[in-house]
């Protein structure tokens, strides 16, 4: 017997999915990627299981999703209920292909105020492919039984009854196990994240959802320079080189010119050269110069590079502009 757990990597997916383990039923475990999540956590999950992980990108499907989620949107951009509901309906779909038989996942009844009610665990099902296959192991007494519980493939007697948002039981289930490396209970996602979200809508706005764009949101300060130009600038070395990296055919490159200390910006769009010279004095802003002193600015584009020399502006000048 083989199930497949959607393995975020925190410490109830850990756990459900080693539950199942402990009765001899073969756990491989699967984990969804977009620009909103990745699998760094569920990597580590893996490992400590001692399990085969499935590492799945649906970030197409999870756009299409997002136009029009059935049950709404959390507290920021965060469909919850749509997005655990795809999860199932899109790892129903992996069950022959790794010849398994059901799914698990972490769902604790009553944890989190949207998705994990009871309201909210049976609207997840509703979106799911077959909700006669999903077990919720930490969670399964106070359930429904599910065909695996009643066809025996396990012992519904050795499953739980978590309930609520305390984490005592789990910490002392993952102490019986020997567990102890997991992450501390957060989002995990950028969805549920303020500023992410603030950035995510003014993308949708302006251009629309897409992949290239979403993945740059996460860091750096952005700047709206018109309905189809933007600039995002680094604010340490580590983004500066991120951008550097994510940078692709068409974007320009922008940073100040040898000998002056600055970030590294990208500017996406096609951009006049009176929106050139603002782009300049933005990046001028966070430089090693003094306000209304010149700042040498290096700009690359297609394999070319143009010069320019702008004054470095007052800290009003990039509020403006600044998303």
């Amino acid at each position: 017997m083989k199930a497949l757990a959607l393995l975020s990597g925190g410490l109830d997916s850990i756990l459900a999915a080693r539950v199942i383990m402990e009765q001899g039923v073969e756990v491989i475990g699967v984990c969804f990627v977009t620009p909103f999540f990745g699998p760094d956590n569920a990597r580590s999950a893996a490992k400590t299981l001692g399990i085969k992980l499935i590492e799945h990108d649906f970030t197409e499907e999870y756009f299409a999703m997002m136009k029009s989620p059935r049950y709404g949107f959390g507290g920021n951009m965060n469909p919850c209920i749509d997005c655990h509901g795809l999860m199932l309906k899109t790892a129903h779909g992996l069950l022959e292909k790794f010849d398994a038989s059901f799914l698990i996942t972490g769902e604790v009844l009553g944890e989190r105020p949207m998705s994990q009610t009871r309201g909210g665990l049976n609207a997840v099902l509703k979106l799911s492919a077959d909700r006669d296959l999903v077990l919720r192991p930490l969670s399964a007494k106070l359930l429904d039984p599910t065909k695996p519980e009643r066809e025996g493939w396990v012992d519904r007697e050795k499953l739980y009854d978590f309930s609520g948002r305390g984490r005592k039981r789990q910490e002392e289930l993952a102490q019986k196990f020997g567990i102890k490396k997991y992450p501390q209970p957060a989002g995990g996602c950028l969805l549920t994240e303020e500023k992410y979200s603030q950035r995510l809508k003014e993308l949708i706005a302006h251009e629309g959802l897409n992949r290239r764009d979403a993945e740059l949101l996460s860091g750096g300060r952005h700047f709206r320079l018109d309905q189809r130009t933007k600039m995002v600038v680094g604010r340490n070395r580590s983004e500066n080189q991120r951008l550097l990296d994510e940078a692709s055919q068409g974007d320009m490159i922008i940073r100040p010119a040898e000998g002056i200390k600055g970030p590294v910006g990208i500017i996406r769009g096609d951009i006049s050269q009176d929106l050139l010279q603002t782009a300049g004095k933005i990046l001028a802003r966070y430089c090693d110069r003094l306000e209304d002193q010149p700042v040498d600015i290096n700009i690359y584009h297609n394999d070319k590079k143009e010069s320019l020399t702008v004054m470095k502006p007052h800290e009003e000048f990039v509020l403006k502009w600044q998303i």
